[in-house]
């Protein structure tokens, strides 16, 4: 088995350390020893942005927001639900500067170059700054931060996924938008927030690779 080796390694605002990984031609991003992403299984989040925006339907110069970049994955597979959508505009909210950086670099690779597209903007900051603060509605939020609802490894990422976090993005919605969060578990109270919160709320089990591996959970809500 080859050796995993360190490509680079950030210390985080309330000092944890956030780390790339490399072992042959996988990676591996940590933070504080606990997994974030893997190259190795992806599925679900493609996942995740295919049921969103076949629940949102055609629409003039679509806006997405993303909330994470991982290892741009997401991104890749909204993109190409969007290929017949060159007015759409995708902005990613990433909180760490050095993500992006190696989805510049090292990581660029794996989904295709997705940051060289002419539709994605970043947004370096907390992704419920952007969703307090964005002035224009979005069609469609993803939000692939941390490891969900249930299982986080940032406490402050708590908020977001609390009711008012739910509610910020509810009225950063354009009507009929559609709210999608990835979880590595389910989480059936987290279904009644956003039920709460005014969304039509549905939950789907699907696995981290396409016919195999773990099962992920994908929230999805229309807003009313």
């Amino acid at each position: 088995m080859q050796p995993r080796r360190i490509l680079d390694f950030v210390v985080t605002q309330d000092e944890g350390e956030l780390v790339l990984y490399q072992r042959g031609d996988r990676f591996l991003i940590q933070i504080d020893s606990e997994d974030l992403m893997t190259s190795r299984a992806h599925g679900s989040e493609e996942e995740m942005a295919r049921l969103a925006l076949t629940m949102l339907g055609v629409r003039p110069a679509p806006r997405v927001l993303i909330g994470g970049l991982g290892m741009g994955f997401t991104l890749r597979a909204t993109l190409d639900q969007l290929d017949q959508s060159p007015d759409a505009v995708v902005i990613v909210a990433e909180f760490f500067p050095a993500v992006v950086e190696w989805n510049r670099g090292p990581l660029a690779h794996l989904a295709d170059a997705p940051l060289e597209d002419a539709r994605v903007r970043i947004d370096e900051r907390d992704v419920a700054l952007v969703l307090s603060t964005t002035p224009e509605l979005f069609d469609v939020i993803l939000l692939d931060v941390d490891n969900g609802p249930d299982a986080l490894t940032l406490q402050s990422n708590r908020h977001l996924y609390g009711q008012r976090g739910l509610e910020a993005a509810y009225a950063a919605l354009a009507p009929f938008g559609v709210l999608a969060v990835w979880s590595a578990g389910n989480d059936p109270s987290f279904n009644l927030r956003m039920h709460k919160a005014g969304f039509e709320a549905t939950t789907h089990r699907v696995r981290e690779r396409p016919g195999k591996g773990a099962h992920h959970v994908i929230f999805v809500g229309r807003k009313t």
